[in-house]
């Protein structure tokens, strides 16, 4: 009972699942050394004494099965004997139900079955006890020791199989264990899963022993038990990640209404709410951005991008061109397009580094987006094909994405120059004054000396 009891916590493994498995453990045992050839060896196993009821368990059928199958089976003998080849069995059509043979070690005839139970019926299960051995032999014992062994890993699979059915679509935290081959294998506890290559991100690396969000693709039964799926790339990842780290989306009052990713580079996450008193942009940050920086961090540095979703759909797809300012824009329902015009200057923030920017927002709203260029009195307008293609070329005035950023940098170094020049204007100035006020004080001193030398003269 304690061995079953320890295996039962270790293994996760109910206690009944276990009683099954000893019993057919000994039913394997019996048939070893004392079991013939057409018993159907069933065992009752007590838990609380250890002992055990042998039985060669039947179902009652019809006297008319078992003689057409003593038929058949004579005229295949027969058919053997002249050399003729034997037809094959008919198989069931789809759809229809596979007809009951006659088979020795499972049925008996109803006509059998009357002198054991007198008022036995056809579907009935009759049972025979047999005699308890007093000892089973070394073959039949390791037999029933590798039916334990097989059962019990059975068990566990089913039992982690159906753990992790249930938790397909969640974000789970793992730790690296190592690499087999392009595949990197995640340790869960219970269960050792599997990043494939095409789930991984490009720019990550997984060093063992560090740990991982991943979100739980698929759980699978193989030969050699769960197939357990796991991405980084998935973009339900950032959904359920937000759900963790922000409560007003764990609790329902703002909702996310899209995601858009490209995986280990930028991802833009539309949110909405209907109470008057949240901001769902505002929520989703965090006092100093501490909350989308939790999420970036599990994210290996990706971009995220939160925008405010709207059912107006041109005001959606504005705020989901951020951080560029267009000038107008103009939908077209029937082909899902929309037509958006920004000014020059405007252009590369629009479209991203690479089209990211304008593509992402199309995977958002659902809409091919074109963009018109002004620039004075002269337009441009780029299709969404030319961007996707990556075949807009920018004029030399016009500012990349990577650009803007080096600009950024540049005036932030010039404003932290200039205070450092005014720093070192204000200590030369503190010095001169001081210098200054060293000169007055040797002056006053020398004077009070001369003073004190007169005053010794007179005296």
């Amino acid at each position: 009972m304690a061995a079953i009891q320890q295996i039962s916590q270790e293994k996760n493994i109910s206690i009944e699942s276990i009683v099954e498995t000893i019993e057919a453990a000994l039913a394997a045992a019996y048939r070893k050394d004392f079991g013939q050839k057409n018993q159907n060896i069933k065992v009752k196993y007590d838990l609380e004494t250890g002992a055990s009821r042998v039985f060669d368990v039947k179902t009652v059928v019809e006297d008319e099965l078992k003689a057409k199958a003593e038929a058949e089976a004579e005229e295949r003998r027969l058919a053997l004997e002249r050399g003729e080849e034997l037809p094959p069995r008919e198989e069931p059509e789809e759809g229809e139900e596979e007809e009951l043979r006659y088979n020795p070690k499972l049925h008996i005839a109803l006509s059998d079955a009357e002198p054991i139970k007198a008022d036995a019926q056809v579907g009935e299960e009759i049972r025979v006890e047999l005699e308890v051995p007093e000892a089973y032999g070394r073959m039949a014992a390791q037999t029933a020791k590798q039916v334990i062994i097989q059962r019990l890993r059975e068990a566990e699979r089913n039992t982690i199989y159906e753990e992790f059915k249930d938790k397909e679509g969640s974000v789970l935290t793992g730790t690296v264990q190592r690499r087999e081959g392009p595949n990197i294998l995640i340790d869960l506890g219970r269960a050792t899963v599997i990043l494939p290559l095409e789930e991984q991100i490009e720019r990550e690396r997984y060093n063992i022993g560090e740990r991982l969000k991943i979100y739980l693709v698929s759980v699978e039964m193989g030969s050699r038990g769960p197939e357990i799926i796991v991405s980084r790339r998935n973009p339900e990842i950032v959904r359920e990640l937000f759900q963790v780290e922000i409560p007003e989306i764990a609790n329902g009052s703002i909702e996310i209404k899209g995601i858009a990713r490209e995986a280990g580079s930028r991802s833009k996450v539309a949110v909405y709410t209907d109470e008057d008193n949240i901001d769902p942009i505002g929520s989703c940050v965090g006092q100093r951005g501490t909350r989308v920086q939790t999420i970036i961090a599990e994210l290996g540095g990706e971009k995220v991008d939160i925008i405010k979703w709207s059912e107006d759909k041109a005001e959606f797809i504005t705020n989901a061109l951020l951080p560029a300012k267009i000038l107008g824009i103009e939908i077209d329902e029937k082909n899902k397009t929309a037509t958006v015009t920004v000014d020059a200057e405007q252009l590369s923030l629009a479209i991203g580094k690479n089209g990211q920017n304008v593509r992402l927002a199309a995977q958002l709203t659902s809409y091919l987006i074109n963009i018109i260029e002004v620039k004075g009195d002269e337009k441009r307008e780029i299709s969404h094909e030319e961007i996707e293609k990556g075949a807009v070329v920018l004029d030399e005035a016009e500012t990349s994405e990577e650009s803007v950023e080096e600009k950024e940098v540049e005036e932030v170094k010039s404003v932290v120059a200039e205070t450092k020049v005014s720093e070192k204007t204000k200590v030369k100035k503190s010095n001169d004054l001081k210098k200054k006020k060293s000169v007055k004080e040797e002056q006053e001193d020398k004077k009070e000396e001369k003073e004190k030398s007169k005053e010794e003269k007179n005296n």
